[in-house]
Order: C-alpha cells, then sequence, then structure tokens
C-alpha cells in the first residue's frame, strides 16, 4: 500500500517492502517521485533522507523537462526522420502496389497505397523498422551469448513507452523497443548487452553493475544519451 510524503512543493509516492536499502526514483515523462524503503523505517527517518536528496530531485526533474519533446510524426513529404542515428528526409510515393520501404544516402522513400491515412503508414515505417532490425539483433544476440555465457531462448521486438527493452528470467526471453532503430547500433547493443546480463543477475544491484562495468565498461554513457532523445511519438495500431 502506498504512503504518500509532502515536502514543499513535491509529493513521494512511498511503498514499504522487505529489502535491505531506501530506493528512490524520478520516472519520466513528468517526473513523478517514488521511494521504497524497509518495511521498518520510521517515516522521519524517510523524511530525512529525502530532505537530503532534494537538489538531486530537483535536477532530475528539470532534465526531463528540459527534454525536446518530438514532433509527432505525420508521415508526409520533407519530414526528417531517423535511422541508425543518421538524419534523412522523407519521401512519401503513393501508388497502387504494395507498401514498401527504400532508403539511400539521404532519403527515405515510403511508397503506400493511395489515401493510405496516418496510421497505415505509420505502421508500414514500424514493420520496416522491424525488419531493419531483425537483420542485425541475432548476430548480437550471439556475439553476448558467447562473451557472457548465457543463452536466450528467443527475442521479440515490440515498441515500449518507458522501456528501452525487459528480460523475462524464467522464460530466458529478451524484448526490445523498435525505437531502437533510430539509435546509432552501439546503444542498441548496450541494450542487448543490458538485458542479458540479467540472465546472469535480475536485479540492478551491485553485482549487476559490476558485470556490466566488466563487460561494457562504457553502458553510463549509452544509459545517457538514450535518455536524452524521447520515444517515438506515433503509435501503430495493432
Amino acid at each position: 500500500m502506498s504512503e504518500q510524503i509532502r515536502l514543499e512543493n513535491l509529493t513521494i509516492f512511498m511503498q514499504r517492502r522487505a529489502v535491505k536499502h531506501v530506493y528512490l526514483r524520478v520516472h519520466p515523462p513528468d517526473g513523478r517521485v517514488t521511494l521504497v524503503a524497509p518495511t521498518g523505517t520510521r517515516l522521519e527517518v524517510v523524511r530525512a533522507f529525502v530532505t537530503a536528496k532534494l537538489d538531486w530531485i530537483h535536477k532530475q526533474q528539470a532534465k526531463l523537462q528540459a527534454q525536446v519533446r518530438e514532433v509527432p510524426r505525420q508521415f508526409i513529404g520533407g519530414e526528417s526522420h531517423t535511422v541508425w542515428g543518421r538524419h534523412y528526409v522523407l519521401q512519401v510515393v503513393e501508388k497502387s502496389a504494395g507498401p514498401c520501404v527504400l532508403m539511400d544516402q539521404q532519403t527515405i522513400t515510403l511508397q503506400v497505397r493511395p489515401g493510405s491515412d496516418l496510421f497505415k503508414r505509420a505502421a508500414v515505417m514500424h514493420a520496416w523498422h522491424k525488419s531493419l532490425l531483425h537483420a542485425v539483433v541475432p548476430d548480437l544476440i550471439g556475439k553476448w551469448q558467447e562473451r557472457l555465457g548465457v543463452s536466450v531462448s528467443a527475442y521479440f521486438l515490440q515498441q515500449m513507452k518507458t522501456r528501452w527493452g525487459s528480460c523475462n528470467t524464467r522464460r530466458r526471453h529478451i524484448r526490445l523497443n523498435t525505437d531502437l532503430v533510430r539509435k546509432p547500433q552501439d546503444l542498441l547493443e548496450y541494450v542487448v548487452v543490458h538485458e542479458l546480463v540479467h540472465l546472469i543477475e535480475p536485479s540492478h544491484n551491485k553485482r549487476f553493475v559490476g558485470l556490466m562495468d566488466q563487460h561494457y565498461p562504457a553502458w553510463r554513457e549509452a544509459t545517457a544519451e538514450l535518455n536524452q532523445i524521447p520515444l517515438s511519438a506515433i503509435r501503430p495500431r495493432g
């Protein structure tokens, strides 16, 4: 059951659980603050902890507010679209043929049937993004399975609102956000490594951090770069 702590103009949503340490988080996109405290922690101790962290909380909220919010895509000619960290100009061709997407050095050409609406165009682009990811993800998984000594039963690609990836340690499945196709490929590789390390250590504890430091030393920089750029504003239906 959640409790609310109010300090200054800040509301913190707190839960008590069977944990050893206090965990404080500032959540995107609106800067909501949550705290998990050990079951027997006194309220005055929690308030003192939060008070000591107020400057950090305000800085994290300011970062979220300062992030450039992406203009919703309309999938019309002249828009800028990003693939693997590079910007391309979108051209739209209406043709009575099967939809497809082509890319050259400067341009992405989206071919759709006449009268295709925003969501149909978005769905065609999303399917193309998935095909680009499917072309590179298996090799990345194979590379890091061998290095880490783990095995993945299956991977899935889908759009996610708040995560770049997730791992089901019981089934040994990983899921990757299709928005990763817009990032440089080294950031995709970082997310793959992050999720595969969870097959060794499911939580984000000191052991997990140590494993990331050992196998992917630039993981902190990769995390910061991923979080600088918002997720896509348009979600295709289905």
